[in-house]
Parts: C-alpha cells; sequence; structure tokens
C-alpha cells in the first residue's frame, strides 16, 4: 500500500503566524500597563495589570504550543524528505525550547537543520541569515529582560523601549522564518510529486 505524499504545514504556520503576532501586541500592551501601574498606581489600578499580563499569559502558551507544533511537524517532514538529516529526537525538537540556558542556543540550531534537510543543499544562504537575525533578535530581548529585572531597572523608559522592539523584531522575523521554512518544504514535497509513486513519496533506489 502506498504511503500518503506528506504535505506542507500551511494550515499550522498560519495559525502559529497569527498567534505569534498577537503575543507581540499583547506582551507590549502588558509591559505598558504593568509600567504605568508601578509609576502612577493611582491612574493605573493593579487590576488593569493584572488583567494585561493575564490575557498575554494566555496568548503566549498559545503561541508557544504552536509555534512547537509547527517545528515539530517540520521536523518529521525535514526527516522524511533528508533522513538523518536533523539532529536530535522529535521529543528534543520541543524540549530543546524549554529547558533554561539551553533553550538560548539549541532550538537555533535544530531550525538550521529543519532548514537545511527542506531542500537543495547550497540553496539556504539568505534563509541562514534570517534565521540568526530572528534568533539574535529573541535571545537579545530575552538577556535585556532578564538582566533589566536583576538590576531592578524594569520601570525605565529605555529599557522597555529596547526590549520592546527586540520583542516586536523577533516576533516579525519569527512569522518570517514560519513562512521560509514552510514554503522551502512546499516547493521541495511539489518537485517529488511527478517522481514519486502513486499517491506516495518517490521510492529509494
Amino acid at each position: 500500500m502506498p504511503v500518503p505524499a506528506p504535505k506542507a504545514a500551511w494550515p499550522l504556520a498560519r495559525c502559529a503566524q497569527v498567534a505569534v503576532a498577537a503575543a507581540a501586541v499583547a506582551d507590549l500592551v502588558r509591559a505598558t500597563t504593568l509600567r504605568a501601574h508601578r509609576l502612577h498606581p493611582e491612574d493605573t489600578p493593579l487590576s488593569a495589570s493584572g488583567q494585561a499580563s493575564m490575557v498575554y499569559l494566555y496568548v503566549m502558551t498559545a503561541a508557544v504550543v504552536l509555534f512547537l507544533v509547527w517545528t515539530a511537524r517540520c521536523r518529521r517532514t525535514a526527516e522524511l524528505l533528508s533522513p538523518g538529516a536533523v539532529t536530535g529526537s522529535a521529543a528534543w525538537a520541543v524540549f530543546a525550547w524549554l529547558i533554561p540556558g539551553v533553550n538560548l542556543w539549541a532550538p537555533r540550531g535544530l531550525v538550521l537543520d529543519i532548514q537545511r534537510a527542506s531542500g537543495p543543499a547550497g540553496a539556504t544562504g539568505r534563509d541562514e541569515v534570517l534565521v540568526n537575525v530572528w534568533w539574535a533578535a529573541w535571545a537579545g530581548h530575552a538577556v535585556l529582560l532578564a538582566a533589566g529585572e536583576l538590576v531592578g531597572l524594569a520601570t525605565s523608559v529605555v529599557l522597555l523601549f529596547a526590549t520592546q522592539a527586540l520583542e516586536l523584531a523577533a516576533a516579525a522575523l519569527a512569522i518570517a522564518v514560519i513562512q521560509r521554512v514552510t514554503a522551502r518544504q512546499a516547493t521541495t514535497l511539489r518537485s517529488l510529486v511527478p517522481e514519486s509513486a502513486p499517491g506516495g513519496l518517490p521510492h529509494a533506489s
């Protein structure tokens, strides 16, 4: 019985992109409201700050889940296209994002592996730059936010501007990465259809 050919994860990619964008906006609202409460508690009650934080928590959780599911799905497709080219296991594709410290470097390599394995070798130079810039923005935001909390500068206007600028940049770049990787897999999968056995991927020779 032929194995059904996999399809590019476009519906999942679109959901992840929308969730990432919504999370970035929710975080901007949360950070602005929290800072306003700390500076002028009489004008911005704690309840407003708490509500904004709760909305952000829900939206961010949805974005994380969808992004992780998208990553796992793309990893599985990449493994079918280029067996053995993606390092780590399917479980590692999820847990690498959740382990403190490890999540500052391992996921970047995972996304790069998925991207390289999803199409012809030597065609990913510009795409690798996109992944690296996205990861620099995300990691920079995380480090700057943690440093600000550590030294007590969470209410600083300069810190708020810098962290939110990096947050919005990382979100926009993440959306672009999702688009690029999914499109790369879609193109490769389409190129295999004429050579494949009916209803399936090409048989190995």
